[in-house]
């Protein structure tokens, strides 16, 4: 594979939406072994926002536009709606850039099969942006699992919900299944990949979906998934933005006790608010959002380890420069892809 030797690594990030504003540029922006190069937004009130945040940032407005200072890069960040992830990531790899991929991955199996040989093909390295795997709640029940605190795992319950009855506002609402729509390819991507990467493989899966939301034309806003992994632990997984009442993060039972979190990570919203990465106080959970471990009538707060979504691109900088492994390898998330088409094949 073909390794960086660039100091730091020069970077583009192609959308400037929720994905590029939001998660990536702020990321980017705060490792020092990284330079945030250009920024590609067709909007021009984001183009405006994104030239003010990071003036060193040279703003286009296209991906052709960009691909024409292919020579200046060594990374490309895709943080647009996924139908556009394979042609825009199989013109990135042609050009000799890495690429990191926002999930969902690509709509189709045989479109990141097809990547993933590019990849190997053009000497790259491609990878998915599967943040979710350091969220400050997922790292302490890592935790817990590796001290074995409840025992045997019996059930893991997981869930994303809200209260959303006017959608979420962008490409999510009105993007068909064949588009890469629908909560159970946007979040479904992070819930299948959280329990196979506590529980292990999956032998059998089944899932129900439904679209409750005000687009009737849209894919799915509501959808339940559960998974028998090879290991014997039951996944069962919720999404859902029509939750009035939401449900516990995390319930997990297991032979010696349970542990149930309620409440979202708090790194997207503080990076929403303009918290940096470098600050210390980035991803501390507060103690009043910590989960609970025990047996009911003797349940004791578990502090909770630090968010650390910065993770991902300090592990993907040392791959890059032939020091280590890919953060989230794509076969990873290819298998959970083919778990979400079986779904809906059947949902």
């Amino acid at each position: 594979m073909q390794q960086i030797t660039t100091s730091p690594i020069r970077t583009a990030v192609v959308g400037f939406g929720v994905s590029g504003k939001v998660f990536h540029a702020p990321l980017i922006a705060a490792d020092p072994g990284y330079s945030l190069d250009f920024i590609v937004t067709a909007d021009p009130a984001r183009a405006v926002e994104a030239a003010r945040l990071y003036p060193q940032a040279r703003v286009v407005p296209t991906p052709e536009d960009l691909f024409a200072f292919s020579g200046d890069l060594d990374l490309v960040i895709l943080g647009t709606p996924p139908l556009t992830h394979f042609d825009l990531a199989s013109t990135a790899m042609a050009q000799g850039l890495h690429v990191v991929v926002d999930k969902p991955f690509v709509t189709t199996t045989a479109h990141g099969e097809a990547l993933i040989e590019r990849a190997a093909e053009a000497g790259v390295q491609l990878t998915v942006f599967q943040n979710r795997r350091w969220d400050a709640d997922f790292l302490t029940l890592q935790k817990l699992l590796r001290e074995g605190a409840l025992g045997e795992v019996l059930s893991f319950e997981s869930r994303f919900e809200w209260w959303r009855p006017e959608g979420f506002g962008n490409w999510r609402d009105t993007a068909s299944l064949t588009e890469g729509g629908g909560i159970l390819h946007d979040l479904g991507a992070h819930l299948i990949d959280q329990a196979v990467q506590l529980f292990g493989a999956v032998e059998e899966s089944y899932g129900e979906t439904a679209n409750h939301g005000p687009h009737p034309n849209g894919a799915d806003t509501e959808a339940f998934v559960s998974l028998l992994h090879e290991s014997g632990v039951r996944s069962r997984l919720w999404m859902n933005g029509m939750a009035a009442q939401v449900g516990p993060r995390f319930h997990v039972l297991g032979s010696r006790a349970g542990y149930t979190k309620w409440g979202l990570d708090h790194q997207e919203p503080a990076l929403a608010a303009g918290l940096s990465p470098a600050d210390p106080s980035y991803g501390v959970e507060p103690q009043d959002a910590w989960g609970v471990l025990g047996v009911d009538g003797a349940t004791t707060s578990v502090p909770a380890e630090t968010g650390a979504y910065p993770r991902f691109y300090s592990q993907l900088g040392a791959a890059l420069r032939g020091e280590g492994t890919l953060p989230v390898n794509p076969a990873e998330s290819l298998e959970v892809l083919r778990i979400i088409e079986k779904i809906h094949a059947f949902a």
